[in-house]
């Protein structure tokens, strides 16, 4: 016992005297403004990072890159073939496959991204131990890694939906904003994420299921309100909820903007921004809070 409070004397000596000049741990949490300030100082090598993932995700396939547009379009194609034929999710939707492949595609981002950043701790460790930087660099960089990858596939969106007889219309300006909105609420989304994924080992086991779950409750497949309402009779506040959850807002924001024909509840577009700034705010503080245990154990 005399070993033990000796030693913890003397630990509380060195503690004391290291406060009394002004010494603090090497890994320290910063107050959150200076924090978010060395974000900023570290953007370069947070957008090289995430290019540098995307050029080597695909370099040992003999297609390359083009599996970025190939996986969501045999993934739809799989999911009409199912739902839009066979169970009969396209009855009294207009234009279909247009409805499908925006539902798709607007899912896959938030899907992956936050997919990527619930391991954007735990898969990088041995860089985290042996480099000084700020930890959110590393969500951050999953993020745009996959938003590098949807502007190709949303090139190839626009042009599906106008083989599909849809025109262009001024009301396609708002994309970007519907995709900024989303890329903040993923960006949120995935340092939370990330911060559990950090401490929490079985979550890389969870996450397809609730993802899978995420997805059918989205409106990917059907419209939400004929299938809910209509067909199920459910009552008119299912629907609602459905539609206020984060992933279904964006998707049926994007049909708006795309479909000329669709025609989704106004509430989608304050619960688009309502999830935008919540969820980036919220997971920035709650990501901070932890910063100075990743890496550690």
């Amino acid at each position: 016992m005399s070993e033990l409070e000796n030693a913890s004397t003397e630990s509380g000596s060195l503690a004391e005297l290291a406060r009394k000049h002004g010494l603090r741990p090497a890994i320290a949490r910063p107050m959150l403004s200076l924090y978010i300030r060395r974000l900023w100082e570290r953007r370069h090598f947070i957008l090289t990072y995430a290019t540098s993932r995307n050029v080597s995700k695909y370099s040992g396939s003999a297609l390359g890159q083009l599996w970025q547009i190939l996986t969501p379009l045999l993934n739809a194609a799989i999911y009409y073939v199912m739902f839009g034929l066979i169970l009969g999710g396209s009855k009294n939707v207009h234009n279909y496959p247009a409805f499908l492949l925006t539902g798709m595609f607007v899912f896959t981002y938030t899907q992956r991204t936050v997919t990527a950043g619930a391991k954007s701790i735990s898969g990088n460790l041995s860089l985290i131990r042996a480099l000084h930087f700020p930890r959110a660099s590393l969500p951050l960089a999953y993020t745009i890694q996959e938003l590098q990858q949807l502007v190709i596939s949303m090139g190839v969106l626009l042009l599906i939906v106008m083989l599909t007889g849809e025109l262009p219309t001024w009301f396609w300006l708002m994309m970007p904003i519907v995709l900024l909105l989303q890329t903040s609420f993923n960006i949120g989304a995935g340092l939370v994420l990330a911060r559990m994924g950090a401490s929490l080992r079985d979550l890389s086991q969870l996450l397809p299921f609730i993802m899978r779950t995420w997805l059918y409750a989205s409106g990917v497949f059907f419209a939400i309100h004929d299938k809910v309402v209509n067909s199920a009779g459910l009552p008119e506040w299912v629907a609602t909820v459905m539609y206020l959850n984060p992933a279904a807002s964006y998707i049926e924001w994007m049909r708006d903007i795309l479909i000329g024909s669709h025609d989704p509840p106004r509430t989608v577009w304050v619960s688009c921004v309502f999830w935008a700034v919540f969820a980036l705010i919220f997971g920035f503080w709650y990501f901070w809070r932890a910063e100075d245990r990743y890496g550690r154990g």
